[in-house]
């Protein structure tokens, strides 16, 4: 399978993984408000949008996995900038907190790594053209 056709297929999956987490999340938070439930099926609800998000890391972990060198090459670079990052970030305003910052909500921690990876992909990228 050469890159374009993996590619085509990790859009493909992360679509439907997308598509999937947003259905749960919106059903799952309806579901909360509106109805009473046990606190076990409470929390196995409030974590059923994870289920989807894992399909997205087999999608990712997939990609990379099957991608050529050169591409294992620049998502390691991008990946390993993002969670250094993304640590010093969430570090250093822990030591804010301290002198009155508000709490970090830890559910922003894993967008702020996409984010920063997705970011830091398209620098190494254009460094390897």
């Amino acid at each position: 399978m050469n890159q374009k056709q993996l590619m085509r297929r990790y859009y493909r999956e992360l679509i439907w993984s997308a598509i999937i987490y947003t259905l749960v999340l919106i059903g799952s938070i309806t579901m909360l408000k509106q109805f009473e439930f046990p606190r076990a099926w409470q929390i196995a609800i409030s974590l059923s949008p994870v289920i989807p998000v894992a399909f997205v890391i087999l999608a990712i972990m997939r990609l990379m996995i099957y991608s050529d060198e050169l591409q294992q090459r620049i998502q390691l670079f991008a990946i390993s900038f993002s969670a250094a990052l993304t640590g010093l970030i969430t570090f250093s305003y822990g030591f804010l907190e301290n002198v009155g910052f508000p709490k970090f909500p830890t559910f922003f921690v894993l967008p702020m790594l996409i984010f920063i990876w997705g970011i830091s992909l398209r620098y190494f990228e254009k460094r390897y053209q």
